[in-house]
């Protein structure tokens, strides 16, 4: 008879075995200095061309190797703006003929410090002949260091909240506001650092990851052995030859922790790594210039080093962790230029001769040449685990967004994504970004990949995490918060949250299958309203429209409903005629008698006040009274009832008219964003947007609206 008690101790005897069986988990670090032996050196990451002559902070290879019985991992850390994949490749083959260690089990990514030798051509500069091979022989002795550093260990991991280390420096320009690209075309729509100037711009182009993971390996006896952090931000900037912040972080770390070496022992190592930051940069342009904080570079190594050590103190370690590693080689395209383009370029180049380019314009032209003559590329992505530690990679410098995407969908319970790992192969925007332009999108070796390679990047990443697993990715979800609560208790015939990762389809919530669709022009997973809709630890997800709509078909609208929803304008209040329309019903591109619009007004009248409109005369608009301020999220709710029709702002009423309850009988067509004949359309966020197939009372409205 098999008793409870047999299946405990047969479960126990199981245990036992695999314990017995479960390798023993060894690591080992070291520190290689790459700076240049002969200056002055090139220098990438600028748009022309550039030398450096003098050393700020010398430039390093930071190496971590673990190892169990069944496989060994390296991963190399190197003060570089970005190394080429043909170059590292060359490294792991060596290093993987001196060491026994495969090639496709080394990992090495770059820093992206613009002060540092360059190893890559990209832009105006290419790549120093004289580096390029010293480089290579030390990628392979940090690699060899490391290896011959490996003892019993244990790991751990932590993270905590840095955000205010990190901001949005890609924003979205007024679509009155359009800037020129390098081939003479008006296309920027969004680009760096546009908002220095607030009156040009309507928001951020995406979110930020305001994570700093913290990695760290100790001896067995609890020395410290090295700690591995990963942050989503771009370079700092530093004068003459340097590591930038990488480097001081490194160091600070290192002094903080282990400042001299234990007796016979290796040195700790420090490392900051980089996470996915295309669009990240130190300046919050949101905050007035007078009250943004005033980094130095060294005060902001010292902010991070702080965070690092929050984060590490409450570390919990454990040596029985397996390891895996896997790696996948994907064929991209490039984005070539047509023959118009490929004329333009090379009557430029055959005016520059032998020269290096001077221009923006002249970079371009070279880079087209160079994109016409590669056509296809090959990129490299990969996964580890250390138990239940993750890192994925990107060869690419990557938005936070897509670090975002990954994380959220990967089985490994922590999870650190890399940008510029195993190669150097450019900006990949999202495929909706391209449509803003600007320098991330401009075709070119450091951001010519094929409009859909963020997405074939991003899944290849979640497939390998998946594998080195044994685990299916995680269905992604933003939980339900009290206030999410309140909307669905309502019960709404559509509840759209807004909180996708990318287009086209957004869920409807309310469990009615009504998914609506997102036109092209939307960009998403920015910061929602404040509001509890989300769980404590969760950022609550929005959409930013830049001139798309949100297209939505519903039966239940007749003459008594209510549409409630979350705005935020992002245009000036008197910026244009009409400051935007975010709610419209009426057959698409089409003005008529018995549509119905919803919006803010502009400097033809009623700026920054709500405006509503029956029809196709948008003279005979009525309005609110409050002004709606800029970049501030409201709650809206239209409740028509019958004739009477009342909107509300932050749940108290601001406006109340009669309209005719005119609608033809299969009039399903709605939409948020923009209006319908697609006019003046929306520019900034929406987010929990519900759609009640009744007239919600005034009670009701408030519970809505958080009062």
């Amino acid at each position: 008879m098999i008793t409870p008690r047999l299946v405990l101790v047969a479960l126990a005897m199981v245990w036992a075995g695999q314990s017995a069986l479960r390798a023993e988990f060894r690591a080992g670090a070291a520190v290689v200095d790459v700076t240049p032996p002969t200056l002055p050196v090139l220098v990438n990451g600028g748009m022309l061309s550039r030398t450096l002559d003098k050393v700020n902070t010398r430039v390093h290879a930071r190496a971590i190797a673990v190892a169990d019985d069944r496989m060994t991992l390296v991963i190399v850390t190197v003060d570089s703006c970005m190394m080429a994949r043909p170059v590292l490749d060359e490294a792991k083959a060596l290093a993987a003929q001196r060491t026994g260690v495969p090639a496709n089990r080394i990992l090495i990514s770059a820093t992206h410090a613009h002060s540092a030798p360059s190893s890559m051509g990209c832009l105006g500069t290419d790549a120093d002949p004289r580096y390029v091979p010293f480089l290579r022989a030390k990628l392979v002795e940090a690699v060899m260091a490391a290896l011959a550093n490996l003892e019993p260990a244990q790991v751990g991991f932590a993270k905590i909240d840095a955000g205010e280390f990190a901001a949005l420096r890609r924003w979205i320009r007024r679509p009155d506001r359009l800037a020129e690209d390098p081939f003479g075309n008006r296309t920027l729509r969004a680009n760096m650092h546009a908002a220095r100037n607030w009156d040009d711009v309507t928001g951020e182009s995406g979110p930020k990851d305001p994570d700093l993971s913290v990695l760290s390996l100790q001896a067995r006896d609890g020395r410290p052995i090295a700690v591995y952090a990963n942050f989503s931000m771009h370079y700092f900037g530093d004068k003459d030859l340097s590591a930038d912040y990488y480097g001081l972080f490194a160091a600070g770390l290192k002094e903080r922790l282990a400042p001299v070496a234990a007796a016979g022992k290796p040195e700790f190592v420090g490392i900051m790594s980089h996470g996915c930051s295309g669009d990240i940069y130190r300046t919050d342009y949101r905050i007035p210039e007078k009250q943004r904080p005033q980094f130095t570079i060294d005060s902001y190594a010292r902010g991070l080093v702080e965070r690092a050590l929050q984060a590490h103190a409450g570390i919990r370690y454990r040596s029985d962790v397996d390891l895996a590693m896997a790696e996948r080689r994907l064929a991209l395209n490039y984005r070539v230029p047509d023959q118009q383009r490929l004329e333009w370029a090379r009557r430029i180049v055959k005016e520059m001769g032998d020269r290096p380019p001077k221009t923006t314009p002249e970079v371009y032209a070279r880079e087209q040449i160079l994109l016409d003559e590669k056509q296809r590329t090959e990129v490299v992505v990969q996964a580890l685990r250390i138990g239940d530690i993750a890192i994925a990679t990107t060869p690419t410098e990557t938005y936070a967004i897509t670090g975002l995407k990954i994380k959220a969908a990967s089985p490994v319970a922590h999870t650190i994504v890399l940008d510029l790992a195993n190669g150097g192969d450019g900006y990949i925007p999202p495929p909706e970004q391209h449509l803003f332009g600007g320098y991330n999108t401009w075709p070119a070796r450091s951001a010519g990949l094929e409009v859909q390679a963020e997405p074939k990047i991003a899944e290849a990443a979640i497939g390998l995490l998946e594998e080195v697993s044994g685990q299916p990715r995680r269905p992604w979800s933003l939980g339900a918060g009290p206030a999410t609560q309140v909307v669905l208790a309502a019960k709404p015939a559509a509840y759209w949250r807004l909180n996708e990762f990318a287009g086209p389809l957004a869920a409807d919530a309310s469990g009615h299958g009504r998914d609506a669709t997102y036109e092209r022009e939307v960009t998403f997973y920015l910061e929602g309203p404040t509001a509890p809709f989300c769980p404590p630890g969760e950022i609550n997800r929005a959409a930013h429209f830049v001139g798309g709509r949100l297209r939505t078909r519903l039966d239940t609208w007749g003459d008594h409903y209510t549409v409630s929803l979350w705005v935020w304008n992002g245009m000036p209040n008197e910026g244009r005629d009409v400051g935007g329309w975010f709610f419209s019903r009426g057959p698409d591109q089409g003005l008529v008698r018995y549509g119905e619009h919803l919006g803010v007004g502009g400097k033809a009248g009623h700026a920054g006040r709500l405006i509503f409109f029956h029809g196709n005369d948008p003279t005979r608009l009525v309005a609110g009274t409050t002004v709606i301020p800029r970049w501030e999220w409201r709650h809206v709710a239209l409740v028509r009832e019958g004739k009477a029709v009342r909107v509300y702002l932050n749940g108290q009423p601001e406006l109340a008219v009669e309209a005719p309850a005119d609608f033809p009988a299969g009039l399903q067509q709605g939409f948020f964003g923009g209006r319908s004949d697609n006019e003046a359309n929306w520019e900034g966020r929406l987010d929990e947007i519900a759609v009640f197939p009744r007239a919600l009372s005034a009670k009701e409205i408030a519970r809505l609206a958080g009062q």
